[in-house]
């Protein structure tokens, strides 16, 4: 059973940075796609950042390219996300995702993704 559990979430003021983390348990993830997606309030839930687990190649939505590093750590089996230069509207609730999608298969929706984690909480103040 997948289990990704993310942290790191907070307050923030605008142009401050955050580091969330996402925790992944329940086998191993070569081969497997995972990725960044969030959900302001009223809005649906939008592709942040993709990275495949094996190549560790990475994808970023244009509103954060620039902004927001994807990277993880195979040895803790933790994925992460370092958000810099963090606007008002950044904020949402920000979740992991996984799925065993080849790295070719380029998927950016929420459809695309098997499992997601409960969700960390990010604000910014103006």
């Amino acid at each position: 059973q997948v289990q990704l559990v993310e942290s790191g979430g907070g307050l923030v003021q605008a142009g401050g940075s955050l580091r969330l983390s996402c925790l992944a348990s329940g086998r191993p993830f070569e081969g497997y796609a995972m990725a960044w997606f969030r959900q302001a309030p009223g809005k649906e839930r939008e592709f942040v950042a993709r990275l495949t687990w094996t190549e560790g190649n990475t994808l970023y939505a244009d509103s954060v390219k620039g902004r927001f590093t994807i990277s993880r750590d195979k040895a803790k089996n933790t994925m992460f996300l370092e958000m810099n230069s963090l606007k008002p509207e950044d904020t949402a609730v920000y979740y992991c995702a996984a799925d065993p999608s080849p790295g070719w298969l380029v998927r950016t929706t929420v459809a695309g993704f098997l499992y997601f984690g409960q969700g960390t909480q990010v604000t910014v103040s103006s």
